[in-house]
């Protein structure tokens, strides 16, 4: 090939995305020097994917102020969504204080279900201070890591790999045996902030799909070397010491990245196959929205991210862009708040983390997956008179996954003001997970002008968002679905028992002898939140001594019952 022509064309490779199954994204290989290091300090491999909402996500439709509803509906009456009917809010968890009481939108049934198993924290009123309400510089900020007044070059991702180790610029001494993948990896039409560094652009390499990008580059003008003219592109000796050959020993070493890096993706996709067949990952909003809402946009891509982590990439950081949330107009349908664009939004969150969590739980890597959602700013608190929202300041993050500490951070907005008052500086989220998922040496995050930039409200002090030694999502799920002892036992012709759930399930309790054998199905009705008791009838049950076991959805637990005569 004449590579001389190839320079002609790397601005054309750039510009087209690498598909797998369709779906494009970007391969960052700039810092895997810096990522690999980075890895070796980490307990295991873990990895972090972030999932922008990009336009601006309306929190209070996201988490309803279920303590001072009626101030809710009174400043939302054409988009409030309803306390009652077939399509009515989700109460989150009656357990948590009453000034953050919370519930959820109809159609986030799949994140309701997540949280009962301690795989969600929610956090109210993320910010920054003298937040503009600008899509396009509210972005940059959240990339960079900085504050208000703050124009950087380099996102927060890409500051702390050259901050904090060695720099190694793409692409001299990558792939290799130890670190063959990109660390990084982005659903995209172009490349993000967040992974730029001051002095070292981040490298894409961008295809349409992994089969046909052979073909585009067999197809450019010289590609076929003349014999024993210019082999390979290699300079005449006298040039070697050039700027010249130097400018071609680099284009030819990221010709040879590309392909091994397509060839690695494509490797490790295919070898991760999904073991459950009876996980689906939704394609569709099942009931009404816009034609442009109703194709799920993300679950692909969260399915193709599961099949590169268990194929076996060590890919560290993934971004996944979810557009849609700028909801000026008809952010609900007029006859019905609750379904139209923001509805099917929230259900596409909603039902994909859901599947994703389980499949990664079928894979065996849910305890190495983190994911988090951000979003430019949130909406106002009140309604606009096209079924809609502006533009406003705070907004609830959402953090998924098994490393999560269940739970709520952070109270309810105030409803009597405009806007959602920032209670945290997103920066903080941000040096929590590098610090406590990342494993980032406390220091360089704490620093004014370290991995996140400037001086901000709460630096230095870790949130209880990341699972410790002492808590786990088992702990999380028994404090708030538990069975009490029934009452009398020993008993002889009836017995009492009462049990508490924070969501309304079907309740089945079954009886066996304590040698497992099935003796009879006690009860198998639904059964509201909150505590409930059943009288259990004894009469035809032979004395002995029993196991009765509850099921309720997250509700599992079992105990002993003595029967006299």
């Amino acid at each position: 090939m004449d590579r001389r022509k190839f320079l002609e064309y790397l601005p054309a490779l750039a510009a087209i995305p690498m598909t797998l199954q369709g779906i494009s994204f970007y391969s960052m290989a700039d810092a895997l020097g810096p990522l690999q290091r980075l890895a070796a300090q980490c307990p295991n491999d873990r990895v972090l994917i972030l999932l922008q909402l990009h336009g601006g996500n309306d929190g209070i439709n996201t988490l309803i102020p279920l303590a001072n509803y009626d101030q809710y509906y009174n400043v939302r009456p054409n988009i409030g969504l309803p306390e009652n009917g077939a399509r009515k809010i989700i109460p989150l968890d009656s357990t948590l204080p009453s000034a953050s009481q919370v519930a959820l939108h109809p159609d986030m049934v799949g994140v309701k279900s997540l949280y009962d198993q301690g795989l969600v924290h929610f956090i109210q009123g993320v910010s920054y201070e003298n937040n503009n309400g600008s899509h396009f510089r509210g972005r940059d900020i959240l990339f960079m890591g900085g504050g208000s007044n703050d124009y950087l070059t380099s996102g927060w991702a890409g500051r702390y790999l050259k901050d904090q180790y060695a720099p190694q610029r793409y692409p001299e001494n990558f792939p290799n045996a130890d670190m063959p993948d990109p660390l990084s990896l982005e659903f995209n039409d172009d490349l993000s902030l967040v992974f730029h560094q001051d002095d070292n652009i981040p490298t894409s390499i961008a295809i349409r799909d992994p089969e046909s990008f052979f073909d585009l580059v067999n197809t450019l003008p010289g590609y076929e070397d003349k014999p024993n003219v210019d082999p390979r592109g290699i300079p005449p000796a006298a040039l070697e010491q050039t700027l010249y050959a130097k400018e071609l020993r680099w284009i030819l070493n990221l010709e040879q990245k590309t392909e091994e890096y397509h060839s690695r993706i494509l490797q490790t996709y295919q070898a991760g196959k999904q073991l459950d067949p009876n996980i689906v990952y939704p394609t569709t909003y099942p009931l009404n929205a816009p034609a442009q809402r109703a194709r799920n946009p993300i679950s692909q891509q969260f399915k193709i991210i599961a099949n590169l982590i268990h194929g076996g990439s060590k890919t560290k950081l993934f971004l996944v862009r979810m557009g849609g949330f700028d909801t000026h107009a008809r952010q609900v349908e007029s006859y019905d708040p609750t379904m139209g664009n923001h509805a099917a939004l929230m259900y596409h969150i909603s039902s994909t983390m859901q599947a994703f969590q389980q499949d990664l739980q079928a894979r065996g890597i849910a305890d190495r997956v983190l994911t988090i959602t951000t979003s430019e700013f949130g909406r106002r608190i009140y309604s606009n008179g096209s079924y809609g929202t502006d533009h406003g300041e705070g907004a609830p993050m959402l953090l998924f996954g098994q490393p999560v500490q269940g739970g709520v951070l952070g109270s309810l907005p105030d409803m009597s003001e405009d806007n959602v008052a920032m209670q945290f500086d997103y920066r903080q989220i941000y040096a929590t997970i590098l610090k406590d998922w990342m494993c980032v040496e406390p220091s360089k995050v704490d620093a004014e002008f370290g991995i996140l930039w400037g001086d901000y409200p709460g630096r230095g002090v870790t949130l209880p968002l990341i699972q410790s030694l002492v808590t786990s999502s088992k702990s999380f799920t028994k404090e708030r679905f538990y069975v009490h002892p029934c009452y009398p036992n020993p008993a002889s012709t009836q017995t009492t028992l009462k049990f508490f759930m924070i969501t309304p399930a079907e309740v089945q309790i079954q009886l066996y002898t304590v040698q497992g054998k099935w003796v009879k199905q006690l009860v198998k009705s639904t059964f509201p939140a909150g505590e409930s008791s059943v009288v259990i009838e004894l009469q035809d049950i032979p004395a002995g001594s029993y196991i009765y076991k509850v099921e309720a959805g997250s509700l599992k637990d079992s105990k002993a019952l003595i029967v006299q005569k």
